[in-house]
């Protein structure tokens, strides 16, 4: 088992086309055609990308590279965008996977209402198989900080390690329990559940089957608060069902987690005990679930200040998830321009070509400081409703990228200004 690689390793995800049932044989039959593709072809670095069909047309040796939807090849230590060196080739690692294509489940409890007899289905989680085409790109598509992506998923996989492992808890502590904290909108939760994915992907060779199941925290927190905590206590028997089979990776995802982990020393004499009792059996259940070694947890949190004490204690790592800085915020746009070129919305122009339109996105950006990636995100669909001259439904119709670099400016101001009258 080597879930945690050398520095020097370069990891090549090859997502193929189809759900296939003979994962392995496709595996020997495309490793020596995907190292061969790779030598010959300059793939940018983080970035998935399409197999070239011109290079494999005619070509018998490559013809089987058909059947790969896409590539994707990371490194740690080089910026996306680069290409690999002669000495990376010797250090490829390849990882197969086929997304999965399984609609996610809802896990309901049905409680007794009370008075009319009748029982209220609770929707207490949600429950994914892994690697999901609902995550598909997810994690190539998150812009953060450089590292912060990469930190998070060598501490995952360091927790599996120590886990599969047996190392002793009573002399080396690791809970398997990462907490996201920070302002809303910077995607705490999308991230979680793109790492996830990313184990999905890494530790194929050693866990057959990875299951996400997102507890739904408010739901579990109901009107019903004598119930609350006998809703943990149910829903982590469902999740020990799943766990007690050693192929399983199972990661549990806790979105704002203070609404279940609520710090007990705020508690004034009014609330209800029942919150002191869902803290409590929150807690028990964590406790009781790590004694399994093949479970991560994954919180997030908006208002980390007002999380229990006991459970930022067992957080192994409490990572602050804050606004995209400028070369975040202008990576996103980037992005965003370029997905909007692909699709024929925009006439396909270069950004860094063109003095003003790098201009033009050099001050977007520069505006843009503050806002958070959700908001950014919104952006272009502004600029395309209320910025733009057309009002026919005309599917053929493309935009100059510097009128709707133009637009999106006047989108941002009105967003801006939009918000301001919110804190009035």
């Amino acid at each position: 088992m080597n879930l945690l690689s050398a520095k020097d390793t370069v990891h090549v995800e090859i997502c193929l086309k189809q759900n296939e049932n003979h994962l392995e044989t496709l595996e020997n039959l495309l490793e020596i055609p995907v190292r061969e593709y790779i030598a010959v072809v300059k793939v940018p670095l983080g970035e998935s990308v399409k197999i070239n069909e011109i290079i494999i047309e005619g070509n018998s040796a490559l013809a089987d590279l058909k059947l790969i939807e896409s590539l994707l090849i990371e490194r740690e230590n080089k910026q996306n965008g680069e290409v690999l060196s002669e000495t990376d080739l010797q250090n490829l690692s390849l990882h197969f996977y086929s997304p999965l294509r399984r609609v996610m489940e809802l896990e309901t409890f049905d409680i007794d209402s009370g008075d009319t007899g009748e029982c209220d289905a609770v929707p207490a989680s949600n429950h994914w198989l892994l690697p999901s085409s609902s995550f598909l790109h997810s994690w190539e598509n998150l812009i953060y900080e450089d590292g912060l992506k990469e930190k998070l998923l060598k501490f995952a996989l360091s927790a599996l390690i120590f886990s599969q492992h047996s190392v002793n808890p009573h002399i080396i502590s690791c809970n398997r329990l990462i907490l996201l904290h920070g302002p809303p909108g910077t995607g705490k939760t999308s991230l979680c559940k793109a790492l996830a994915q990313k184990l999905a992907i890494r530790v194929r060779r050693t866990f057959r089957h990875t299951h996400l199941i997102e507890i739904n925290s408010h739901s579990l927190f109901s009107k019903w608060f004598s119930e609350s905590g006998k809703l943990v206590m149910r829903l982590f028997a469902k999740i020990r069902e799943i766990v007690v089979d050693p192929n399983n990776l199972v990661c549990v995802l806790i979105d704002e987690v203070e609404s279940l982990a609520y710090a007990r020393d705020c508690m004034s004499g009014q609330e209800p005990k029942d919150a002191m009792r869902v803290v409590n059996a929150l807690l028990t259940q964590l406790d009781a679930i790590k004694e399994h070694p093949n479970v991560l947890i994954l919180a997030t949190s908006n208002l980390a200040d007002t999380i229990d004490l006991a459970f930022l204690d067992r957080a192994d790592i409490k990572q602050y998830i804050g606004m995209p800085n400028i070369v975040a915020i202008k990576t996103i746009y980037t992005k965003m321009l370029d997905e909007m070129m692909r699709v024929g919305i925009i006439l396909e122009q270069s950004l860094k070509e063109n003095d003003n339109h790098e201009g033009l996105l050099s001050a977007l950006a520069e505006r843009s400081q503050g806002l958070s990636g959700r908001a950014l995100r919104k952006l272009p669909f502004l600029a395309h409703a209320v910025h733009t001259t057309s009002s026919d439904f005309d599917l053929n119709g493309k935009i100059e990228l510097s009128d709707f670099l133009d637009a999106m400016l006047a989108a941002l101001e009105k967003h801006i200004d939009d918000q301001k009258q919110i804190k009035v």
